[in-house]
């Protein structure tokens, strides 16, 4: 059953301000290099559905997630503070006086047969007051978490979260959302018993004090411009955005790399991830759909984990913005014609430029020259079925399906409910090359 007007079938029940359970420290701490990159200032928004489940008392429910995200909130205590820019304008900081979260209680007259796994939302706005609170500015005293618990007509329900992402990376806030539903759920008894423990230490990613790399743009290209010979930008605002969501489960993804090995020099002593032959044939369906122009440079750009690959490795726990982004950079008529294998390569390689001095370089020129990755010719990824966000358990068993609460022009890679190995691919296309871009991403592996 499709609810095309699920936005005005939701109704806000109240909002209250969630605040540490016990003390927390009073003071002021810094966010790192990475954290107040100015592409990092806005929210993340995840949307978790669940089943309806036998016997669960709803007041009940809401008042154990209330008070286990007021004991989250202990050893997460930055999230229920304030985030600002510094006095002498070099970074941001977090104002930590226990300010505290937000948590909405809503309910709708839609049932959970809305959250059809393999079906897009009709919209890109269609679950949008699912997380009625939308923070645009992350520097104007807003909360920089808001939890809004949603109560469907069948007993189902859905979780909106959202993030400001300058507190924290996608692997950070999959620890928070566990923790807190481990919580909810009983699974933990005690803050002290969460796994792993939060760990602050932002300076870790601050830059050299020796001094401030040239950045070299043939081994940084998310930082370099490219002609923008085709008005690519205007594409996305002038015509209208339909969501798309494709799953390519086990047997695709071997699919996937039986031709990029055919189509490149990929071999099998030199094998490729499910996550590189996907993201290459995401990245040339979407090319080639929306129609650029051959000569168009066209860049994938990816978040690459950084906690194992900079010296010494990060601390377990740290759940600040621990990620750089990885870029793979190509003309559209090479792109296309060259195959997925190449495309696959160039991923590849992306991932393997990305050591301590690469991640040292990005931290120092953020830090100083205030890069920022450009927009043109640009499909940005993002790897959201690796977090743990299909774990987040508060008792209502599993969530059937985890997604954003608003489809975009950015591409989402989410978790599938009881398919491990399977991948959800969400994005939003001008609608004018929906129907290409997904047969091109159904049917064209090679």
């Amino acid at each position: 059953m499709i609810h095309p007007n699920m936005s005005t079938s939701v109704h806000m029940k109240g909002a209250t301000l969630i605040t540490p359970s016990d003390p927390t420290p009073t003071h002021i701490l810094h966010l790192s290099a990475l954290d107040s990159q100015l592409f990092l200032r806005f929210t993340v928004e995840y949307l978790l559905a669940y089943k309806p489940s036998r016997g669960l008392d709803k007041p009940t429910t809401t008042a154990r997630l209330k008070a286990a995200l007021a004991r989250a909130l202990v050893p997460y205590y930055p999230l229920a503070g304030r985030v600002r820019t510094r006095s002498d304008g070099s970074g941001l900081e977090v104002v930590c006086r226990a300010q505290g979260a937000v948590f909405i209680e809503a309910t709708s007259e839609c049932t959970s047969s809305e959250f059809d796994d393999q079906r897009a939302p009709s919209y890109c706005n269609q679950w949008r007051k699912l997380l009625s609170l939308q923070v645009d500015d992350v520097l104007s005293g807003a909360p920089p978490l808001v939890v809004q618990l949603t109560w469907l007509s069948d007993g189902a329900a859905t979780l909106g979260v959202g993030f400001s992402h300058c507190m924290c990376d996608g692997i950070g806030s999959g620890e928070f959302l566990n923790s807190f539903a481990e919580l909810a759920s009983g699974t933990k008894r005690g803050v002290n018993e969460l796994k792993p423990a939060p760990i602050w230490a932002r300076h870790l990613m601050d830059p050299s004090p020796l001094g401030i790399p040239c950045l070299n743009s043939a081994s940084h290209p998310e930082f370099k411009k490219v002609p923008d010979t085709c008005g690519f930008l205007s594409r996305f605002t002038q015509e209208r955005l339909t969501p798309t969501s494709v799953t390519f489960d086990r047997k695709c993804l071997n699919e996937l790399k039986k031709s990029a090995t055919h189509t490149g020099r990929l071999s099998e002593s030199l094998s490729c991830t499910s996550f590189e032959v996907l993201s290459a044939h995401i990245w040339r369906s979407w090319a080639k759909s929306i129609n650029l122009p051959s000569k168009q440079v066209v860049k994938l750009l990816f978040s690459i984990n950084i906690r194992n690959r900079v010296k010494p490795s990060l601390p377990s726990g740290y759940y600040g913005n621990a990620f750089v982004l990885g870029c793979a950079e190509i003309c559209v008529k090479d792109l296309i014609e060259k195959g997925l294998g190449h495309a696959t390569e160039l991923v590849k390689r992306a991932k393997e430029r990305v050591d301590d001095g690469y991640v040292r370089e990005v931290v120092d020129s953020v830090s100083s020259a205030r890069a920022c990755p450009d927009s043109v010719g640009v499909l940005i990824l993002s790897q959201w079925s690796r977090l743990g966000l299909d774990r987040v358990d508060f008792g209502m068993g599993r969530p059937v399906q985890v997604g954003p609460v608003c489809s975009d022009r950015y591409c989402i890679l989410s978790p599938v409910y009881d398919q491990r190995d399977a991948v959800k691919v969400n994005l939003a296309v001008p609608t004018s090359a929906v129907h290409q871009y997904v047969h091109l991403l159904k049917n064209n592996y090679s």
